[in-house]
């Protein structure tokens, strides 16, 4: 361990905490401000949001525009989350969405504290998990031309709940290791935010893919 980052009273674990909590209840009021938001404008919000994830990679050493563009898009990304959330809600019912929503937290959080007490360095799992990632994404264009059925479907949804606890565990052990300065704080409350997400989304498709 990097002994010159060891986290000490006055760390930046606290307010990259309060951070967190800040940047989702921003996402949560972009997810409640998407019911407003007309259908054909959900297109241009899907692309703005990944503008500023772009921006953010590329701007995340200057605090003075990380924090504005961190909380811009956690709005953004709460409002094109809305007709995801409403999707499911209308074929596996408000009940499962729920139930997807709990056991997302609940891996999330298990996974979360099982990498930032453990000895173990898990550095090693980053290239498998961007090779993961790439499959995944292959596997979604393919099934965009040719729907699996439903248990390909399946298998889809377990290959990212997999992969996006992997990534947890790689991002949140790194930071407990390596440790991080209050500069770093916009990027990681994104990086964590859509590790969760990203487990929630497969969670759900999960639970669609049985429903079927």
């Amino acid at each position: 361990m990097n002994h010159s980052t060891v986290y000490r009273p006055h760390s930046p674990v606290a307010k990259l905490a309060v951070s967190f909590l800040v940047a989702l209840a921003v996402a949560t009021a972009g997810l409640y401000a998407g019911q407003w938001v007309p259908a054909g404008l959900y297109l241009p919000l899907y692309a703005l949001e990944l503008i500023l994830l772009l921006v953010m990679i590329f701007a995340r050493s200057k605090k003075a525009v990380g924090y504005p563009l961190m909380f811009a898009f956690m709005f953004v990304s709460g409002a094109t989350l809305y007709p995801l959330i409403g999707y499911y809600i209308s074929i596996i019912g408000a009940a499962a969405v729920f139930k997807a929503f709990a056991l997302a937290v609940v891996s999330f959080t298990g996974v979360a504290i099982y990498a930032a007490r453990t000895k173990e360095d898990f550095s090693f799992l980053g290239g498998f998990l961007m090779l993961g990632a790439f499959a995944l994404l292959g596997l979604l264009i393919i099934q965009w031309f040719i729907p699996f059925s439903s248990v390909g479907q399946m298998g889809v949804a377990a290959l990212g709940i997999l992969i996006f606890l992997g990534f947890t565990i790689y991002d949140i052990n790194r930071l407990a290791r390596y440790g991080f300065t209050e500069a770093d704080i916009p990027m990681i409350v994104v990086n964590i935010y859509l590790d969760f997400i990203n487990l929630f989304v497969y969670i759900l498709r999960f639970f669609a893919s049985d429903d079927d």
